[in-house]
């Protein structure tokens, strides 16, 4: 986990940075750049408080699983992230 400059997520916002796409498969086969499957795994880099009557399940540095097209795509200091709403996280690891 890389450190990001100090950013809060509003809400049951969550940002994510994904896991790095495979780069071979089980069997040892090279995959390349244009066939790599877009990653459902992250960690967790920050959280955002919550709903009214419903505070976030999740915190920073947890690993979670999620939808194949959640979240929106964002870069900061560099890095590609991933905010997304709670309901999107479909489990913690």
């Amino acid at each position: 986990m890389s450190t990001h400059a100090t950013i809060t997520p509003l809400h049951d916002r969550i940002i994510v940075e994904p896991a790095p796409a495979e780069e071979k498969t089980a069997g040892g086969i090279i995959i390349p750049d244009t066939a790599k499957e877009k990653p459902q795994r992250g960690i967790v880099i920050a959280a955002g408080p919550g709903k009214k009557d419903e505070p976030v399940s999740v915190k920073k540095g947890d690993t979670v699983l999620y939808g194949k097209y959640a979240g929106t795509e964002i870069r900061l200091d560099g890095q590609d992230l991933l905010i997304m709403r709670e309901s999107d996280i479909l489990a913690i690891v």
